[in-house]
């Protein structure tokens, strides 16, 4: 089979190479899926730039999220059979043609689905679903602030909380606000020529968030802190300000500094809390609560609850364009690469 493997960190131009390798072969709960096509995550920035410590070592295959068919299933499998359609999470391998993974980390789709739709499902929609649906518990009226709100799982959150019947701000760069409103963002924040956080206490004044998710990490998820009310929930799932230090020490220090220290005191006094997502972990530690999230959101995008946009669509062979277009924060939605 031919795969996209990560041979080198830098620039994504001398990053990757396409090679040939053989197909992997499914252990007991494990199935094998000949992919269809694969998405891209700002986790595979990271991993490209060194950035990214669950990376495997290099030379290795990266990509947590596929669509295709199931072709081979191992000896303990219930839940899929050879032929269906799925999306699955895999862990790291998706660049590939075949990929394998845990059979509780996959989840059948229709034959129509599209290949855009079906990538985005996994890590993105797959991430906002565990942290609006089991972590934060979002309800109708709630104030919530969502950080990069026209990526990935920004989009994939404000639709779920729009859905609650939420009241949402959503931070974008300058071009990307109509883009918010049109997914229904009540006050779209420029946060590259606006203070986020001083719009915010102008339109909330002192009655603060209920929730905010935070994928920047830094300062920007301190201050995020600061605008939470009693009974607040900070959702942190990522950390994408560490790929501005472009691996300098001490922009590295500067932004983990940024993070602030915090003790359970200060969750006690002020009824705040805060909770750290990694989808790796709950994939590893907590298979059946991912199928649970997987389903769930499948079931969302059938009753069209949540539709995914897509921002890109490239063959294999543009691995790097479609690497760059991600990195520049100019995208919107899901990026899908096909074979």
């Amino acid at each position: 089979m031919k795969a996209v493997v990560l041979v080198k960190n830098g620039k994504s131009a001398d990053a990757f190479q396409i090679k040939e390798m053989d197909k992997p072969t499914p252990k007991a709960m494990e199935v094998q899926i000949k992919v269809e096509a694969f998405g891209l995550n700002y986790a595979d920035v990271m991993a490209r730039l060194g950035l990214y410590d669950d990376c495997p070592k290099l030379p290795t295959v990266i990509g947590y999220d596929v669509i295709g068919r199931v072709e081979a299933v191992g000896s303990d499998v219930t839940t899929s059979k050879v032929g269906d359609r799925v999306v699955a999470l895999t862990r790291f391998g998706g660049y590939a043609e075949y990929a394998v993974t845990d059979a509780r980390a996959v989840a059948k789709v229709s034959e129509d689905m599209s290949v855009g739709v079906g990538t985005a499902l996994t890590t993105q929609y797959g991430t906002a679903y565990y942290c609006s649906q089991e972590m934060a518990r979002l309800h109708e009226g709630d104030h919530v602030l969502i950080q990069a709100a026209a990526g990935g799982v920004g989009t994939a959150l404000v639709q779920m909380a729009k859905n609650r019947g939420c009241i949402v701000y959503g931070t974008a760069s300058t071009h990307k606000l109509d883009y918010l409103k049109e997914q229904g963002v009540d006050h779209p924040i420029d946060y590259r020529n606006t203070d986020f956080a001083t719009e915010i206490k102008r339109l909330r004044g002192d009655e603060g968030l209920d929730v905010v998710f935070d994928s920047i990490g830094g300062k920007s998820l301190k201050k995020g802190f600061g605008l939470l009310g009693s009974g607040g929930r900070l959702i942190g799932y990522g950390a994408a300000a560490m790929s501005d230090t472009n691996k300098n020490p001490l922009k590295m220090i500067g932004v983990a500094a940024g993070f602030g220290i915090y003790s359970p005191i200060t969750f006690l006094q002020s009824c705040r809390g805060m909770i750290g997502v990694n989808m790796l972990r709950i994939a590893d530690d907590r298979p059946n609560t991912l199928k649970r999230c997987l389903d769930g959101v499948v079931k969302m995008v059938e009753n069209g609850e949540v539709n995914p946009t897509i921002g890109g669509e490239f063959k294999a062979d543009n691995i790097a364009e479609a690497h760059d277009l991600l990195a520049s924060r100019k995208s919107i939605g899901k990026i899908v690469v096909e074979w």
